[in-house]
């Protein structure tokens, strides 16, 4: 049977979904399957508010990196890893330069990278803080539609802002959600 490893494969940053689907056409194409059944971009679900709306991005956990399970005991099949357009090479080869002994990945980080991926799919996605203290925000939902105010406190856990809003000329403070408000330009 063959010698399936986790190796990691040095990718042009923010270019790693065009190359992993370049690669799994290429596996497709040579009937290579068997030896690389699994290509790999660590991410999460993340929310952000942009113009009032909700949306949902995938975030790398590792940018410029994808995850390939392979046996490169068939010599096609590093040749065409590393043919793939945008593939720098392998991470931890012996020789430094160009990879031609790559190291694979130890059981252990495996686990570790493969059970942060499984853990993010099991829960929802999760926001981003794109608020920083001082920033001035627009309420965006709720009774304080409209209005605009300071940024004083963050919550990360809670996923809450303490806003400075002024109301009828005094300044008070509001706790809001995130979903609530929007960054102000």
């Amino acid at each position: 049977m063959s010698e399936l490893k986790w190796y990691v494969v040095k990718a042009v940053s923010g270019q790693e979904r065009k190359i992993k689907s370049y690669l799994e056409t290429e596996i497709t194409r040579q009937k290579l399957g068997d030896y690389i059944p699994q290509v790999l971009i660590p991410s999460e679900k993340v929310y952000e508010m942009r113009n009032g709306k909700k949306r949902v991005r995938e975030k790398s956990f590792f940018p410029g990196y994808i995850i390939v399970s392979a046996d490169l005991s068939n010599g096609e099949v590093l040749h065409t890893i590393t043919s793939i357009p945008g593939v720098i090479g392998f991470l931890g080869s012996n020789d430094g330069g160009v990879a031609r002994t790559p190291v694979p990945l130890r059981p252990t980080e495996v686990n570790r990278i493969l059970g942060k991926v499984d853990e993010i799919d099991k829960q929802d996605a999760k926001l981003e803080t794109p608020f920083i203290v001082g920033e001035t925000v627009k309420v965006m939902d709720g009774p304080f539609n409209g209005f605009t105010g300071v940024v004083e406190e963050i919550s990360e856990e809670r996923k809450k802002l303490k806003v400075m809003v002024k109301i009828f000329g005094r300044n008070t403070p509001v706790e809001l959600n995130y979903m609530e408000v929007q960054k102000q330009d």
